[in-house]
């Protein structure tokens, strides 16, 4: 019997719960299990439940509507704790509110996220709730809140918006609300008409809370709106009103009265929604000359919120005003379902019933127009309308998002003539003379009475005119443009056309409007304006039918695809060009309005998507395109002759890369484009860099597409080229050298008329010049020089390039950058000079001596040298960029020489199929005389850029690491005799995706190279960089890694640990000899020697640690001699100290050094000094006889060292007594020798020997 398969059940056939939980809250079960907890103790018992359910909510704050299935078993239980312990409690307890502040935190965070109105719908609502909600209140109203901060929250302000939300339902209690009020029965002083005591007292509560900032303001408006439109409030009604009278017509002006004024304007717009129009008609009067005064005022002017709220009340009174009724002129349309839509067969009999509906509405729209014409229109709409019409013009979106929407709403009670009227003064908005608010208030009110089905399918053709030019609204202010917000809710009105009308009605319209919506879709600036057109044409087609290729342009221009720029211009916009209708809007979008934008890079884009196109229709574009684009190369706008010059060359060379040549008056214009613009001198003033690095991608388009040049025009771009290689600027460079690179190709070495020698000999003179851009220039175009131009004078050039690589010897003449073009043109020349000879005994020059030994011999060496390159100016290191590119030189050059050993080997052996099969023995059987690249090459070259991935810079980290991992894994070129391969592999997995760059990723496993005596000098040369520099989180990292290394397994290797630590201190004495008085590399060994003699590493090394010391303290003897460097004298002191307290008889040299130093000319130095002298004599009661201990250890303690030095001296001579030191040269650190060769006596203001120090070290 075959087993049963489980099989998932249909989500119809699942019960409710087992939905939810699957699709929408799906932290359900942990909420639940915390309310469980809240519900079953009768409160909160632990208050981080509150603040993880909360978090929990605060996720769905977009998706709101996925919580609302879960609301009724969320609140209901904890209004029912509310409502039960208010009871149980009492009101004057004290307890109370730390009850149910906890839990209407969690209710308001529902309330935010959900909207007040679904969840009080779950509020209980019996009538003795009243009572008791506005005890609870006046308890919570008495309660100062303590802070106002959402992360800090008590509670408070939540407790009183919820209890506000509680009686805005228990006051729609259906009796009168004196027969709830139980302080009647008492009160005989009570009048017929007044309102009762309970009223007062929320009346009172919900005053003061209009005055407040935060969120009970709007509830308070709220509540007032669902009380006082009672049938049984008329007195309070018209109390309040008065009230109200006095605030909007108080002078005050202070934050609390703004406050208070915003409140009040927000409950009179409520109680105008929620009220009878009978019982409104009176007081319109009093309110709207109230209202229309403040509109004029000037507090108005200041305040948006202020606006808002006045124009939300006037569209109220002019609701109220006028009839509630739905206009028999509005348009209806059939709603039908996608699939209908899209469906092959759309039927005749769909089209007739859609036509006898429209003549049935028609029809029955006639007997009413006479109705409408006679209705009463009241005097104040005029003018209400005029201020919602200004509102569209408002500077502030809130404000004509809001008057748009009244505009929406009033038309819908108007009649037909009316409602034209209203569409004519919103389309005057759109007039020229308008600003960009006034636009996008236009668009906002269209878009509302599209949707309301009060404009008629009759006014779209004088509507869709506007649109189209909002679509593509695009203001130039200065740098920079507005409009993005027109050209978003002109998306927002397609959209609303897509929904509000039929398909029969829209056929028409949408044929305009897509291609103006694509065009948005794809090459605007901003990504929401491409996701509004592309969302606005996706309504479009899923609701009007079949429309041509809808869905594949749909599916290709999502949500996510014009996330990017790039990929909408370059990608999304190629792919709808290719149906019909398309290709000609985009290509006038680009020509007309992108290659001329504001935005430098998007003109470059814009080339660039302009040219993308050309493969659809060459034709077109070769003459209509280029001939429109020759002329804007000399606009006097410079963004126009910009982007023309660019977009002309992108588009002449995707010409040619669709095999489309050119005519020759076309290649007669093109030719012309750059002499014109020189011509015109338009290289100079603003915008002249700009234009250079244009003209010089103009030109390599040109060359690309072999575009025929008279000789005279090849000498004026090769001038032209050779000018911006001489700019100081990068780019211009840079994009100078693109262009030399093809132009000489394509015009210069099939017809060499003696150039290649000029151009040669020019480069190489301008290698030596004062300026360092022209160096920088020339350096990076001799890189790019094709074969025919090297081959006569390689050698030159390769020697030239190396010396170039060096730091020069003059100060003035050191340029990084210089040096860094220098290595890249090196090292692409000897790409260039081996990939043209295919023959390994073809040699160069004179002397017969080969490329590839000068490669070995003089290219590699200089590579090497710039790789010490730790240059620092006033940027940093600079330094560093040199050795980015010498490790990057050193990777080709090693593929260079190994590939020429590889085919040498292969033609000699006759048996070696691949490359990849030469192997260490193979090849070391072929390494003699005849071998470019040996054993002491590979070493270096693993050593150097090794040496790289242990010091301090991230980026330089992770380049070294990549370059070692192609090296040891290149599948093309085999690199031979590298030591410890095996182990490096270890070290250097084949893996993607490493993060090199983080260094504790790193650092533990490039110190396990520290075992092998050819990697660990050069290794902990690297290494102490990074354990003595100034980054504490790149210095705790590499220390543990090297602590780690040492700390080794003794089973594993016995003795492992003496011997790791004896190598790495013959490795730290090295690197003290190689870079001596090199403050770059001494000073953070110093400090890496302090920071291991910290963690006893080197003092238990038994016969070598005494051995080591010495060593050390001569070494500190020559470097600190002399050294104005703070941080080097600190650690040299500091190790004194830790040799100091080591066995004899180095201890006492040490200890004799670091007496010296409380002789020294600093006094931050003495001090430091004499604080180390006490640790030693403490540590280390050897140094002094037992019975002087004391008093040395008194002497040190109780002298001022940062005081004057002579006064100082007998102290410091009595130390030497006390110790039985001979003094010795105790006073010659206090004179410094002049040139005369005379001893200069120490100052006697301290200062005046120590303010040379003061702006170096910071002190």
């Amino acid at each position: 019997m075959e087993e049963a398969i489980p099989y998932e059940e249909d989500d119809a056939l699942d019960s409710k719960e087992r939905v939810l939980q699957k699709y929408f809250l799906l932290e359900w079960k942990l909420v639940k299990s915390l309310l469980d907890d809240i519900v079953s103790n009768g409160r909160v018992s632990d208050p981080s439940s509150v603040y993880k359910i909360r978090s929990i909510i605060d996720k769905y704050q977009e998706q709101g509507q996925l919580l609302e299935p879960y609301l009724e078993n969320i609140v209901s239980p904890l209004m029912f704790i509310v409502r039960n312990k208010t009871i149980e409690l009492g009101v004057s307890s004290e307890e109370i509110l730390e009850v149910i502040k906890p839990i209407c935190i969690i209710i308001y965070s529902l309330v935010t996220v959900c909207g007040y109105k679904a969840v009080i719908k779950f509020f209980p609502h019996q009538v003795s709730d009243l009572e008791l909600a506005v005890s609870l209140l006046e308890k919570c109203h008495d309660t100062t809140s303590v802070t106002s901060l959402r992360q800090e929250s008590t509670g408070e302000m939540e407790s009183k918006c919820v209890i506000l939300l509680w009686l805005s339902i228990l006051v729609l209690v259906p009796f009168d609300i004196s027969t709830v009020d139980t302080s009647i029965v008492n009160n005989d002083d009570l009048g017929k008409n007044q309102p009762a005591p309970l009223v007062l007292k929320i009346l009172g509560f919900s005053k003061d809370y209009l005055s407040n900032a935060g969120p009970m303001r709007t509830i308070a408006g709220l509540l007032l709106s669902k009380l006082l439109t009672r049938p049984d409030m008329p007195t309070a009604f018209t109390s309040f009103l008065e009230w109200t009278h006095y605030v909007l017509s108080s002078d005050t002006d202070d934050v609390m009265s703004h406050f208070r004024l915003l409140g009040v304007l927000e409950a009179l717009a409520a109680v105008f929604k929620a009220g009878g129009r009978k019982v409104l008609l009176d007081v319109i009067p009093v309110v709207w000359n109230d209202a229309s005064v403040l509109f004029r005022s000037g507090f108005a002017a200041r305040s948006p919120l202020l606006r808002k709220y006045l124009v939300k009340l006037t569209q109220r009174i002019g609701l109220t005003c006028l009839p509630r009724r739905t206009p028999s002129w509005r348009y209806v349309s059939k709603t039908s379902t996608l699939r209908t839509n899209i469906s092959s067969h759309a039927s005749s009999e769909i089209d007739d019933c859609n036509h006898s509906l429209v003549k049935h509405i028609k029809f029955e729209q006639h007997p009413n127009y006479p109705e409408d014409e006679d209705m009463d229109i009241p005097e104040i709409l005029e003018e209400i309308i005029e201020i919602l019409l200004s509102g569209l013009r408002d500077t502030d979106t809130v404000v004509r998002w809001s008057a748009a929407k009244g505009i929406g709403r009033i038309t819908s009670c108007l009649t037909s003539a009316l409602s034209e009227e209203i569409l004519s003064s919103v389309l005057e908005l759109f007039s020229s003379g308008e600003g960009d608010g006034s636009w996008h208030g236009g668009c906002l009110a269209l878009a509302e009475l599209a949707r309301r089905g009060l404009l008629l399918p009759s006014s779209l053709p004088k509507v869709l005119p506007v649109v189209v030019k909002a679509l593509h609204y695009d203001i130039r202010r200065g740098s920079h443009s507005v409009g993005s917000h027109v050209r978003d809710a002109a998306a927002y009105v397609c959209w609303a056309f897509g929904r509000a009308y039929y398909h029969t009605d829209m056929r028409n319209i949408l044929e305009q409007l897509a291609p103006d919506l694509l065009t948005v879709a794809c090459y605007d600036r901003e990504v929401n304006c491409r996701r509004a057109a592309a969302a606005a044409f996706q309504e479009n087609v899923g609701r009007q039918g079949n429309y041509p290729h809808g869905i594949d342009i749909v599916n290709t221009a999502d949500y996510f695809s014009l996330s990017s720029r790039v990929n909408s211009f370059l990608h999304v916009a190629v792919c709808i060009a290719q149906y019909e209708g398309y290709l000609y809007p985009f290509v006038d979008e680009l020509l007309y309005n992108k290659i001329c934008h504001w935005d430098k890079a998007l003109r470059e884009l814009a080339a660039e998507a302009l040219s993308a196109l050309v493969k659809y229709e060459p034709e077109y574009f070769a003459n209509f395109v280029v001939e429109k684009l020759v002329p804007c190369t000399l606009s006097t706008d410079l963004c126009t002759r910009h982007g023309a010059t660019l977009a002309a060359g992108e588009v002449v060379l995707a010409l040619h890369l669709c095999d489309y040549a050119l005519s020759t008056d076309k290649q007669k214009l093109v030719a012309g484009i750059v002499p014109d613009i020189e011509k015109a001198r338009l290289y100079r003033g603003k915008g002249g860099e700009i234009m250079r690095s244009a003209v010089s991608r103009f030109i390599e388009c040109i060359s690309l597409s072999h575009v025929s040049l008279p000789e005279k025009t090849k000498q004026r771009l090769l001038d032209t080229l050779n000018e911006n290689l001489r700019h100081p600027n990068s780019q211009i460079q840079i994009a100078a050298v693109k262009a030399l690179k093809h132009f000489v190709q394509a015009y210069f070495v099939a017809t060499d008329n003696g150039v290649s020698g000029v151009m040669i000999s020019k480069h190489l003179e301008q290698l030596t010049d004062s300026n360092v851009a022209v160096r920088r220039g020339s350096a990076l175009a001799i890189g790019v020089l094709p074969y025919d131009f090297l081959a006569n004078r390689w050698r030159d050039v390769l020697l030239k390039l190396c010396s170039c690589c060096s730091i020069e010897e003059n100060p003035q003449d050191r340029d990084a950058e210089a040096r860094v073009n220098a290595v890249k043109g090196l090292v692409s020349v000897c790409e260039t000079l081996t990939q043209a000879t295919e023959d390994s005994c073809i040699h160069f020059g004179e002397n017969d001596i080969s490329l590839f030994h000068l490669i070995k011999d003089e290219v590699m060496t200089s590579l090497f040298r710039a790789l010490d390159d730790y240059s620092v100016d006033n940027r940093g290191d600079v330094g560093s960029w040199v050795r980015e590119a010498a490790m990057d030189g050193l990777e080709k050059c090693t593929y260079i020489l190994c590939e020429r050993d590889s085919m040498s080997l292969t033609r000699k052996s006759q048996v070696v199929e691949s490359l990849s099969e030469v192997t260490n023995n193979a090849m070391a059987q072929f390494s003699g005389k005849n071998s470019f690249f040996d054993a002491n090459l590979a070493t270096s070259l693993i050593g150097g850029i090794v040496k790289q991935a242990v010091e301090k810079m991230d980026k330089l980290r992770e380049a070294a690491a990549k370059i070692l991992q192609r090296i040891l894994y290149n599948n093309r070129i085999f690199v031979p005799f590298i030591p410890y391969r095996e182990k490096l592999v270890e070290v250097v997995p084949n893996e993607a995706d490493l993060k090199w760059g983080e260094p504790a990723f790193s650092y533990p496993r490039f110190v396990q190279l520290l075992q092998f005596s050819c990697y660990s000098r050069i290794v902990v040369s690297g290494l102490v960089i990074s354990i003595g520099g100034l980054q504490d989180s790149l210095r705790k990292v590499s220390i543990s890694a090297l602590l780690e290394y040492l700390q080794v397994v003794e089973s594993e290797e016995p003795n492992g640990r003496s011997s790791r630590e004896y190598m790495l201190s013959t490795d730290i004495l090295w690197v003290l000899q190689q870079y001596k008085r090199c403050d770059r590399v001494i000073v953070p060994t110093l400090k890496t020697i302090e920071s291991l003699f910290s963690k006893k590493i080197f003092l238990n090394m038994e016969v070598h640690t005494p051995i080591f010391c010495a060593h050390v303290l001569e070494s500190l003897a020559v470097e600190l001699k002399g050294s104005k460097d703070f941080s080097k004298l600190y650690a040299g002191i500091a190790v004194l100290g830790y040799i100091a307290s080591v066995s004899d008889p180095i201890n006492s040299q040490a200890f004799s050094q670091l007496l010296s130093f409380l002789g020294h000319r600093y006094p931050k130095i003495r001090k430091a000094s004499a604080e180390q002298v006490y640790l030693v004599l403490m540590q280390n009661g050897d140094l002094v006889p037992e019975d002087q201990l004391e008093k040395a250890l008194e002497v040190i303690a109780e002298t001022c060292w940062e005081g004057d030095l002579e006064a100082m001296k007998p102290q410091r001579l009595e130390l030497y007594d006390l110790a039985g030191l001979e003094v010795g040269t105790v006073n010659t650190t206090n004179k410094i020798s002049n040139k005369d060769g005379k001893t200069k006596p120490t100052a006697t203001d301290e200062n005046a020997s120590y303010s040379s120090l003061v702006e170096s070290t910071g002190f």
